[in-house]
């Protein structure tokens, strides 16, 4: 983030490198459609385990799907009605299908796991490439070492709790104090980039059969390969929230502004109160 030696509120500054915009935008579209496509593979078996091994007549620790006139989600042996929205629901044309995620949360709309393993690997391979590029820019123009990485200081659980309690009272940063992100943007930011996202790419590794071959300690390292795909699930379910939380916060800091700096890279320090 670039800006003027003592910018104040109301200032333009240079906020987002055009490595880190391009990241972004590639990274969001990526993410959208391995998510959806995502979900109709797991529709193709929508059980999860523990362990090297899964089946039908195994214990599952989470199942989607229909039980009777009703949608049911299982964890752990408790069963929550899901009727209307997975398991159990209508198509377009009104007509009921059974399956766990309906046709508008999937890539294909239509089940076809064929057509969502293209889907699916054909961006992983844009994830794990946009990554290494973002990555390298970023230890290349200090980036990630400048913007991302936390500093002692903000670790200490004082100014934790100070910026936890601002984003609770929906305080946000104004005047030069806006200029850099605060803890939890860059504990957030940086879970993701080197940690979500990086194990999203290892547990999908895991579970290729291929990979398995020839990086058997893949499968030793998550416990098997059904416990590779429930992480890579839950992983994939932290992304969702991660992704709705980010825009909550873009739409309640001000949205013009925000996407503003993603888009040109061009962001309007928010004046101090008073001024």
């Amino acid at each position: 983030m670039d800006g003027e030696e003592a910018p104040r509120g109301g200032d333009l500054i240079r906020r987002h490198r055009l490595p880190t915009r391009l990241w972004h935008w590639t990274n969001a579209f990526t993410i959208f459609v391995m998510l959806m496509s995502g979900l109709m593979i797991f529709n193709a078996h929508p059980r999860l385990y523990w362990g090297q091994y899964g089946a039908n007549s195994d214990r599952a620790w989470l199942q989607i799907g229909s039980a009777g006139g009703r949608g049911v989600l299982i964890v752990n042996g408790d069963v929550h009605d899901t009727t209307g929205l997975l398991g159990l629901w209508k198509d377009p044309q009104g007509i009921e299908q059974r399956r766990a995620f309906p046709w508008w949360a999937t890539i294909p709309s239509s089940y076809s796991l064929a057509d969502a393993r293209i889907w699916h690997f054909f961006f992983a391979w844009v994830l794990v490439l946009s990554a290494m590029a973002y990555l390298v820019a970023s230890l290349i123009n200090g980036h990630l070492r400048r913007d991302l990485l936390p500093r002692a200081a903000e670790l200490r659980p004082s100014h934790l709790w100070r910026d936890v309690r601002a984003h609770l009272r929906l305080r946000f940063p104004r005047g030069a104090a806006a200029v850099r992100y605060g803890i939890l943007q860059k504990l957030a930011y940086v879970g993701v980039i080197l940690g979500l996202i990086p194990l999203l790419i290892l547990t999908g590794l895991t579970m290729s059969p291929g990979t398995n071959a020839a990086w058997p300690w893949l499968v030793d390292l998550f416990g098997g390969r059904q416990s590779a795909r429930s992480i890579h699930f839950l992983c994939a379910a932290a992304m969702m929230l991660f992704i709705l939380v980010h825009l909550l916060m873009v739409m309640l800091s001000g949205p013009f502004n925000q996407l503003r700096a993603m888009i040109t890279g061009a962001y309007r320090l928010p004046r101090e109160k008073g001024r």
